[in-house]
Formats: structure tokens, C-alpha cells, sequence
């Protein structure tokens, strides 16, 4: 139970920016384009770091993307949007992790912590990369793995699948000059969950070639 209500807590201490924040951060695509070029050739690194900084920041991230594919066009824009968004994701595993094992035991008693780790050992990869498309849930889940330790490669794989074609996506609109991205928001549900069990298949493979004693 303690574990369900680490989640809410997340889930409310990353809305309080929005709440807070959030008319000042709403931006239209339009904006972001105007406000990267203010940039100048640095607006890649300034589309990245804010990117990078939506864990702390309640920040239009989608608007960002498609002002990305406008500025830089669709395969670039794409790549840059995608790592920004991994960095995020990453930070907020990292920081979780670091707490260690006994932190997150008087945070959420043993019982759940266990309950947690098995839930990201066998679903991790699948609430890693079906969350980066929705609201708070992205900073939420990435937390929460980092909190039960789910292992570091299939965590970074699982947000790559579901980071980049969500960036691409919306770059593509972005370049496109589309305003209701509809087609960006289907694609990115539908691809990550695809590359996803691509992936956790081949990381199966190569789990039952190794010997026992290297799993």
C-alpha cells in the first residue's frame, strides 16, 4: 500500500510546477519556434537542456519537439527531442537509485519495495516505455525504476523505444506545419510498445545463450 502511495506522491509533487508554473510555461508551437531561434545556432542546446530539465520544470515538451523538426527538420529535430528526453528520464532514475536500498525501504517498507521490484522485473520495460507519452507519468515511472532498481540497460532501452518516436513523430509535424498533431499522438502510442517487445525478445535471446552463472 505504502507503495501505491509513493506513486501518488510523485505523481502530485511533479503537478505542483504545473500548477504553480504552468500558465507561464504555456507555449504554442509558434512560440517555440521564436523562442529557439532566438538562440541562434545554439538553439539546439537550448532545446536540449530544456528538454532535459522537465523533470524539475513543467515545460511543453511536445511543443519543444515539433519547434525542433521546424528549426532543424524532421530526423534531426527528431534525435535531438528524443535524447532530451532520455537525459530526463535518466536523471530521474539516477537520483532514485541513489537513494540506495535502505532509503527505499523506510520510504515504502520491505514488503512493497519487494512487491515493486518484481512488478519492474517482469512490466518494467513495458511502464518505461508506455509512459513516455503521457503526462506526469514519464517522471512518475522513471522514478519508481530507479526506487525498485530495475536494471539499467533494459531501463534505457525501454525509454529510447518509447522517447524517440514520440519526438520524431512530433518533429515531423513540426516540420510538417501541422497544428493538431492527432497522427504524431497515435504514432507515438503505437510504435514504442512495438520496438519494445521487438527488444525485450532479442534481450531474451541473449539472456538464454549465457551460462547460468552470468545471468
Amino acid at each position: 500500500m505504502r507503495l501505491v502511495w509513493m506513486f501518488v506522491g510523485l505523481g502530485i509533487l511533479f503537478l505542483i510546477p504545473f500548477l504553480v508554473w504552468g500558465e507561464s510555461w504555456q507555449w504554442t508551437a509558434d512560440g517555440a519556434v521564436r523562442w529557439l531561434q532566438s538562440y541562434g545556432s545554439w538553439a539546439w542546446a537550448a532545446a536540449f537542456g530544456l528538454l532535459a530539465a522537465d523533470l524539475f520544470l513543467p515545460l511543453p515538451a511536445t511543443a519543444i519537439m515539433a519547434a525542433l523538426g521546424f528549426v532543424y527538420g524532421p530526423f534531426l529535430g527528431g534525435l535531438i527531442g528524443g535524447l532530451g528526453s532520455i537525459v530526463s528520464g535518466c536523471l530521474a532514475y539516477a537520483i532514485c537509485r541513489a537513494l540506495g536500498r535502505s532509503a527505499a525501504i523506510r520510504l515504502v517498507g520491505a514488503k512493497d519495495l519487494a512487491q515493486g521490484e518484481q512488478l519492474f522485473e517482469r512490466f518494467g520495460g513495458w511502464l518505461v516505455t508506455l509512459s513516455r507519452w503521457l503526462p506526469l507519468f514519464p517522471e512518475v515511472i522513471a522514478c519508481m525504476a530507479g526506487l525498485t532498481r530495475m536494471p539499467w540497460p533494459p531501463f534505457v532501452l525501454a525509454l529510447a523505444c518509447g522517447s524517440f518516436p514520440m519526438a520524431l513523430t512530433f518533429a515531423s509535424v513540426g516540420h510538417a506545419g501541422v497544428e493538431h498533431p492527432l497522427l504524431a499522438i497515435s504514432l507515438s502510442a503505437v510504435v514504442p510498445p512495438v520496438l519494445w517487445l521487438l527488444i525485450q525478445r532479442s534481450l531474451r535471446k541473449s539472456m538464454s545463450s549465457l551460462p547460468a552463472s552470468k545471468r
